[in-house]
């Protein structure tokens, strides 16, 4: 975060004096504006509000008093129990039964921004195929497709490379009521939570997506793990639109599926396996490996690539899908249509299907439904002439693991937002061995003035400090939110970031979900010998 956001937090602070108990909290803006966290920019140098020191107004219009203060001294107690309240650490056997394994522990942490938080994790061990899954998923328009990608996404991807006899024996234990052998093993944090009412439903379709596996001439030992992961995702999003079209057999499950639809989600999934990793990327979350290099300092692999308006590829293969005529309204504003940040995500129907489907869906639903209460609305994008306009098609990388390969990071954007990839790297790989290597002080910083020499002395201290967490997804938090000037850990900084109110945080960041996977780089060792 740059001192110019930090300043301008504090200057809005005292400026509204807004108090965390306070009745008075601001508004949300006008659903076809804000719904979506992804369709427009929350940091607070874009923010532009106006008030009067005697009595400053909301946007809403609502009076915010000035006898009230924002209370941003929380306790380093305070400050740990909230960045560590959904920390997760899980330790990989070497050796599960069926043989050595390429993670050996993974960490994972999430801080919200939105209420509730709108991003999801997973992690699982194939039980039926080899290797594990990984994945974060960035919800907007809500929380709900995040949530469903979340719960199904790694099964669609398992069931895909198992093997054709092994899909036949799942489809005899449904035929006859047999219990059916596990697909895969969840790594869950007691936070987490199922869709149950839609339970049947999910498991129905993954059903008919493995029967017709089995069907196929070609599926025999399995879909090798890019091929599953491309399979798994475009089987999955044409699910969550057919749940929104069909009758369903309750009216829950039916408004469930029609809000899953709606909103939307980034994805980025990765299947760590004993020879490498394939990634599989639909958004702007983004997976980064961890290379030790021979000097013992550290750099930053992109696995996967941010699919927005500043990839230029992205945005040319977005063009190439519409008529000329459209080259200047498919993206305005560095968002689809002016309105969407990510150019790939799953749900999203509203950038997918024709406006009369839209509404003829919509209008389904009974009426004493709230729609608002759902985050669904009657909208239709601007210049809305030739759908589809969006696809949840992942980029899918490889890479073969290497000794120096040492950790992989996935995280959501709220995490990039505040951190370089390399910067992510060097706090992890440092975290892990517990030496911080600085550079010598090059020819240029010899000739620093005294100022300037003592600023490069407080940067190389900060760097130097000690870890204040043992998981280190909590670490990178920490540092996203809370680095000061020099690279220090700014308590007063951290602490505002995370005493803001409910309806002011997602005004200066975003949700933060990392998860940090370390590899067994012996293992490694010995494919390269």
């Amino acid at each position: 975060m740059s001192g110019r956001v930090y300043a301008s937090i504090l200057h809005r602070a005292s400026s509204y004096s807004l108090a965390l108990s306070s009745t008075a909290t601001f508004q949300p803006r006008p659903a076809h504006l804000c719904h979506f966290s992804s369709w427009g920019t929350s940091r607070s140098d874009q923010l532009c509000f106006t008030g009067e020191e005697s009595g400053n107004c909301s946007p809403s219009g609502r009076q915010l008093s000035t006898r009230q203060d924002l209370d941003f001294q929380l306790s380093q107690v305070q400050i740990n129990s909230i960045l560590r309240s959904n920390e997760q650490t899980v330790s990989v056997p070497e050796f599960d039964g069926r043989g050595l394994s390429a993670v050996r522990k993974f960490e994972s942490n999430q801080l919200a921004a939105n209420t509730p938080n709108e991003d999801r994790r997973s992690a699982a061990t194939c039980l039926q195929s080899k290797g594990m899954l990984f994945g974060v998923f960035d919800g907007h328009g809500g929380w709900a497709c995040a949530q469903t990608v979340s719960e199904r996404l790694l099964y669609y991807a398992a069931v895909a490379m198992m093997p054709k006899q092994g899909l036949e024996e799942l489809e005899k234990c449904m035929e006859h009521s047999r219990p059916v052998p596990p697909i895969l093993q969840w790594y869950k944090h007691h936070a987490d939570f199922n869709y149950r009412e839609s339970a049947s439903l999910y498991i129905d379709h993954l059903r008919v997506f493995w029967q017709e596996l089995v069907d196929s001439e070609e599926h025999g030992d399995g879909m090798s793990p890019p091929d599953a992961l491309d399979r798994a995702f475009k089987r999955l999003d044409a699910d969550i639109s057919l749940e929104a079209q069909v009758p369903l057999s309750n009216d829950l499950m039916k408004s469930t599926a029609i809000q899953v639809a709606f909103a939307g989600c980034t994805a980025c999934v990765a299947h760590v396996g004993t020879e490498g990793i394939h990634v599989a990327n639909a958004g702007d979350c983004r997976a980064v490996l961890g290379v030790q290099e021979e000097d013992g300092s550290w750099s930053a692999l992109p696995l996967s690539q941010d699919h927005n308006s500043q990839n230029q590829t992205e945005l040319e293969r977005i063009k190439a899908q519409h008529p000329p005529s459209e080259r200047d309204t498919v993206v305005t504003d560095d968002r689809l249509l002016g309105v969407l940040m990510p150019l790939r995500a799953f749900g999203d129907v509203r950038f997918k299907w024709s406006r009369e489907l839209q509404q003829s869906i919509l209008a389904s639903l009974e009426s004493g439904v709230d729609l608002d209460s759902l985050n669904l609305y009657q909208y239709t994008p601007p210049n809305y002439l030739t759908p589809p306009y969006l696809d949840v098609a992942p980029e899918i990388t490889y890479h073969k693991l290497r000794p120096q390969d040492r950790f992989l990071i996935l995280g959501t954007d709220g995490l990039w937002d505040e951190l370089g990839s390399e910067e992510a790297v060097r706090l992890v790989g440092e975290h892990l061995s517990g030496i911080h290597l600085q550079a010598p002080v090059s020819p240029s910083e010899r000739q620093l003035n005294l100022g300037q020499m003592h600023e490069l002395l407080l940067k190389r201290q900060a760097r130097a400090s000690p870890a204040l967490d043992t998981n280190v997804a909590t670490h990178l938090i920490r540092h996203a939110l809370g680095t000061g000037e020099y690279g220090d850990l700014c308590q007063e900084r951290l602490a505002s970031m995370l005493a803001l109110p409910e309806d002011l945080a997602r005004m200066y960041r975003d949700d933060i979900t990392a998860t940090v996977v370390y590899l067994n780089s012996d293992l490694a060792r010995l494919h390269h010998s």
